[in-house]
C-alpha cells in the first residue's frame, strides 16, 4: 500500500490529484495491487478516480507510462482521460500510448502482428458500406436471393459472431442455421477469405484477430503480459465477450486489473454487451478488491431515492446506496395524460414555465425509448416557437425512411416534382440503375416534361430494355392508381397503401436487423400523424413548415434524445415520456428476451431518471396511437416501483384511466363523449380528429374504384409533323416509315431494325 495514504488532518501530505476525491475514491486510487472491481454508481466521479489512479501509478514509480493499458469505449473518453492525466502528471503523461479505446488499441497491435492472421501490417480497415458490398458479391456468387437474405441480415450475424470471439469452424449448428438455410458459416468463412484476399479487416476482427493471436501465440502473450503491468478498464458492465476474454488473456500475469463500472447501467445488450462480465468478476478474479463509489455529485436525494428503488427490483446486481450531501429538492413528478399530443402540450407548457423562471434550454431534456416518440414533440415545438435538437439521430421527419414516404406521396400530390421522382423511382430496389435515369432525364429535357411523364412515354417504347421498360410501367400504373385512389382514401390509409404496394414494406421485412424494426415504427408514427390531417396536401404543407425551421447551432435548445444517446450525460431537467406497459418497457425486448431484457429495461429506466440534476418528471398516456390503431395504455410497472416517499402523481384524467377507457370503448359515439365530458381535448385536437379517434375500433375497408384513367395526366401532345407513312431517323434503329401512330406513340418500320414502337420525340422527319 502507497505511503501517500491521505489523512484527514495533514492535507499538505495529498498529491493533488488525490486533494479533491472522497475517501471512497481515494480508496479505488490507493489500491494498486492485485484486481480491483471499482463499483462507480451513476454521478459518482468515476472518471476522476480512474484518471488519479493513473497518474498515482506513475508518480509512485510503480509503473512507467508505457507499462499501464487503458481501454475506454469511445474516442471522446480516451481524450478526457489524457487530458486530466496530463493534468495531474504534466509532461510525464506523453508516454502513455496504450490509452485508447478497446479497437484502437487492437488495431496497434495487429500493425505488428498482421502477418499471423494473413494480413499485411499496411492493412485497410473496411467500412460499413464496402462491407455490404462485399456481402452482396458473395451472396450472388452463392446463387441467393439477396432479397430474401439482404447482406445487412449477415453483416449483423457477422458482427454478433466476432463480438462473442467466434470464427467460422467455431459455430454450431444454431448458429449456422442463422443464415440462408445452414450457409451461414460458409458464408462468414468465405467473407474472411475474401478480406483476406484485399488485405483488409472489419472493425470486429481488430479484436477477434488479437484474440486469435494471443490464444495461438503464447510468446506474443507473454510478452504483452510483461509489458502491461497495470490494466484498467472504463465502463466495464459494457464489455462483450471477445473483450473479456481479450482482458483475461492480458491480465494472468500480474492480475493487476483495475475495472470500472456499474451493472445498474449495463444497457447495451443489443450490440454484444453481458452484464455478466461485471457480475462475475470476483469469481474470474479470486481476492478482488471491491470498492463502492456511492457519493452522488449529480442529483438530489429525491432522485436518488426514486432511482434506487426502482433498480432494486433487478435481481442481478451488486447493490449501491447512492447518497448525496446535497438538501431539499423537488421530488420526482409522475403525470398521467389522455394521450400523446396532450402529452406533447404538458411537456411544452412545462418548458415554457422553466424558461419564464429563467432556466437555459439547454439544460432540459426529453429522453424517450424510441426515436418515433420524437415526432409529436418537433411538431409541438413548431408550434409554440420552441427550439430543440436531436440527438443521436436525424429529426422526425428527416429520417431516409420518412423522407422516401414522404417522397411517394409527393409525386401522388404533386407529378412534377422531379426531386421526389427521383428519390423513389427505384427505391426499394427494382433494377432501374443509373442508364435507365439517364434516359429519363434526356427525354425530360427534350421534350420539356417532368420525370414521371418522361418515364411513362418511355415506358410504352423501345427505347429501354424491355426489363426496365415493364418496371417503369408498372410503377407509372401504380401512381395513377394511387393518385385515384387518394381523392377516396384517408392520407393515412393512403400512405399505407403505398407503402404496402410499392415493397416498401416487404423490404424492411426482410432487413432483419433491430435498424429495419426503428424505421418500420417511424412510418407507422408518420401514418399515425397523418390522422390529423383531411386531405393530403395539407399534410405535405404542414411538414414543409417543420422542415424549414431551420436554426443556428449555437441557439438555447432543448434536447430530445432516446435515453440510449443519453448515458454518460446530465441536466437540469429532464423528462421522461412514454413510461407505459409496451412502450417503456418495451414490448418487443420483453417478447424477444423475456426476464433478463426486462431487468434491461429496468436499468434504462434507471439511466433516465439518473440524468437529472435538479427535476425529472415522468410521463404516461391512457391512449396512445400505435401502428395506426388507438391502444388503451396502462401506466409502466416502472412507475409502480418508484418509492413513494420521493414522487408525487398527479393525473388529467377525470375519474381515473381505467373508468376513462370503459367508457370510451363502450360509448356508442366516441368522439362525442369526450367531446362532451373532455371539451379541453376536443377543442384543442386538429381536423380529422374524430376520424382517428374512431378508426382503432371501426375498420374501414379500401373503397378503390376500377382504374379507368388513363395516362393523359402524364403525357405529352403528339407532334402535328409526323404522320402515317412519313420517312424518320432514329439515332438508334437507323431510317424508318411511319407506320401507326397513337399520339404521340410511333409504330415504325425500320429498314435494318425491323419493327419498333418509339415516341415522336426521338425522330426527325428526313422526307
Amino acid at each position: 500500500m502507497s505511503n501517500l495514504a491521505p489523512t484527514p488532518t495533514d492535507t499538505g501530505s495529498i498529491p493533488a490529484y488525490a486533494a479533491r476525491l472522497n475517501a471512497a475514491q481515494r480508496a479505488a486510487v490507493l489500491a494498486t495491487e492485485g484486481p480491483v472491481l471499482m463499483l462507480a454508481g451513476a454521478g459518482t466521479g468515476k472518471t476522476a478516480a480512474l484518471t488519479a489512479r493513473m497518474a498515482h501509478l506513475v508518480a509512485t514509480r510503480r509503473a512507467f507510462p508505457s507499462q499501464i493499458l487503458c481501454v475506454t469505449f469511445t474516442n471522446k473518453a480516451a481524450r478526457e482521460m489524457r487530458e486530466r492525466v496530463a493534468g495531474h502528471l504534466g509532461p510525464d503523461a506523453e508516454g502513455m500510448q496504450w490509452l485508447g479505446t478497446f479497437h484502437s488499441i487492437c488495431a496497434k497491435m495487429l500493425r505488428r502482428h498482421a502477418e499471423l492472421v494473413g494480413l499485411q501490417s499496411n492493412y485497410t480497415i473496411i467500412d460499413t458500406d464496402d462491407q455490404l458490398r462485399l456481402l452482396k458479391t458473395l451472396i450472388n456468387e452463392a446463387e441467393l436471393d439477396e432479397k430474401r437474405w439482404p447482406a445487412r441480415q449477415l453483416a449483423g450475424l457477422i458482427d454478433r459472431w466476432k463480438n462473442r470471439g467466434l470464427n467460422p469452424a467455431d459455430l454450431d449448428a444454431a448458429e449456422n442455421e442463422a443464415y440462408a438455410a445452414g450457409r451461414g458459416a460458409a458464408l462468414y468463412g468465405a467473407y474472411q477469405a475474401r478480406l483476406k484476399a484485399l488485405n483488409a479487416c472489419d472493425f470486429g476482427d481488430l479484436m477477434l484477430h488479437m484474440l486469435n493471436i494471443l490464444r495461438s501465440h503464447p510468446d506474443i502473450l507473454a510478452d504483452y503480459q510483461r509489458r502491461f503491468r497495470y490494466i484498467m478498464v472504463d465502463e466495464y458492465q459494457d464489455t462483450n465477450a471477445v473483450q473479456y476474454l481479450w482482458l483475461r488473456l492480458l491480465a494472468q500475469a500480474h492480475k493487476n486489473i483495475c475495472v470500472v463500472g456499474d451493472d445498474d447501467q449495463s444497457i447495451y445488450s443489443w450490440r454484444g454487451a453481458e452484464v455478466a462480465n461485471i457480475l462475475r468478476f470476483e469469481k474470474d478474479f479470486a481476492g478482488a478488491q471491491v470498492v463502492r463509489l456511492e457519493q452522488n455529485y449529480r442529483s438530489t436525494p429525491h432522485i436518488l431515492g426514486a432511482a434506487a428503488g426502482l433498480i432494486r427490483a433487478n435481481s442481478q446486481r451488486h447493490d449501491k446506496t447512492l447518497w448525496t450531501e446535497v438538501n431539499g429538492g423537488d421530488k420526482v413528478r409522475v403525470i398521467g395524460v389522455w394521450d400523446a399530443p396532450e402529452e406533447a402540450r404538458r411537456v411544452g407548457e412545462e418548458i415554457e414555465r422553466l424558461e419564464g423562471e429563467g432556466a437555459p434550454l439547454n439544460r432540459v431534456a426529453i429522453l424517450v425509448r424510441a426515436q418515433y416518440q420524437t415526432r409529436e414533440f418537433e411538431d409541438r415545438f413548431i408550434q409554440i416557437g420552441v427550439n430543440y435538437r436531436i440527438i443521436g439521430g436525424f429529426r422526425f421527419y428527416e429520417r431516409a425512411e420518412i423522407r422516401d414516404a414522404l417522397a411517394y406521396l409527393r409525386v401522388i400530390a404533386q407529378p412534377q416534382d422531379d426531386l421526389a421522382f427521383e428519390r423513389i423511382y427505384n427505391q426499394p430496389k427494382r433494377g432501374l440503375g443509373a442508364k435507365a435515369l439517364e434516359k429519363m432525364h434526356q427525354h425530360a429535357r427534350r421534350m420539356g416534361l417532368p420525370l414521371a411523364a418522361a418515364a411513362l412515354q418511355l415506358a410504352d417504347s423501345d427505347e429501354l430494355p424491355a426489363r426496365a421498360a415493364n418496371t417503369i410501367g408498372g410503377l407509372m400504373r401504380q401512381f395513377l392508381r394511387w393518385r385515384e385512389a387518394a381523392e377516396e382514401m384517408t392520407p393515412a390509409d393512403l400512405l399505407r397503401l403505398v407503402l404496402e404496394e410499392a415493397g416498401y414494406n416487404a423490404m424492411l421485412a426482410a432487413d432483419r436487423t433491430a435498424e429495419a424494426a426503428g424505421r418500420a415504427e417511424n412510418l407507422s408514427e408518420l401514418a399515425r400523424a397523418m390522422e390529423e390531417y383531411e386531405t393530403l396536401g395539407d399534410f405535405l404543407e404542414h411538414v414543409s413548415l417543420v422542415m424549414d425551421n431551420d436554426r443556428a447551432d449555437d441557439e438555447d435548445t432543448v434536447t430530445i434524445m432516446t435515453i440510449h444517446a443519453a448515458k454518460g450525460l446530465e441536466f437540469d431537467h429532464v423528462f421522461c415520456v412514454g413510461w407505459e406497459e409496451g412502450v417503456f418497457p418495451s414490448q418487443r425486448a420483453i417478447d424477444e428476451g423475456g426476464l433478463a431484457s426486462l431487468e434491461e429495461e429496468r436499468r434504462l429506466a434507471y439511466v433516465a431518471i439518473t440524468r437529472a440534476k435538479r427535476r425529472c418528471l415522468i410521463t404516461h398516456a391512457a391512449n396512445r396511437r400505435i401502428y395506426g390503431q388507438w391502444v388503451s395504455s396502462i401506466p409502466s410497472r416502472f412507475i409502480e416501483e418508484l418509492p413513494e416517499d420521493h414522487i408525487e402523481q398527479e393525473s388529467t384524467l377525470t375519474g381515473g384511466a381505467s373508468l376513462w377507457r370503459a367508457n370510451w370503448r363502450e360509448s356508442e359515439d366516441p368522439f362525442a363523449h369526450v367531446a362532451a365530458t373532455r371539451p379541453d381535448i376536443a377543442q384543442t385536437r386538429g381536423p380529422g380528429w374524430q376520424r382517428a379517434l374512431t378508426s382503432g375500433y371501426e375498420s374501414k375497408p379500401a373503397r378503390l374504384k376500377e382504374n379507368t384513367r388513363s395516362a393523359a395526366s402524364f403525357a405529352a401532345p403528339a407532334r402535328s409533323d409526323i404522320a402515317i407513312g412519313a420517312m424518320v431517323a432514329h439515332d438508334k434503329f437507323g431510317t424508318g416509315c411511319v407506320i401507326d401512330q397513337e399520339g404521340n406513340k410511333l409504330t415504325i418500320q425500320f429498314e435494318t431494325a425491323g419493327e419498333k414502337r418509339v415516341l415522336d420525340s426521338f425522330v426527325k422527319v428526313v422526307g
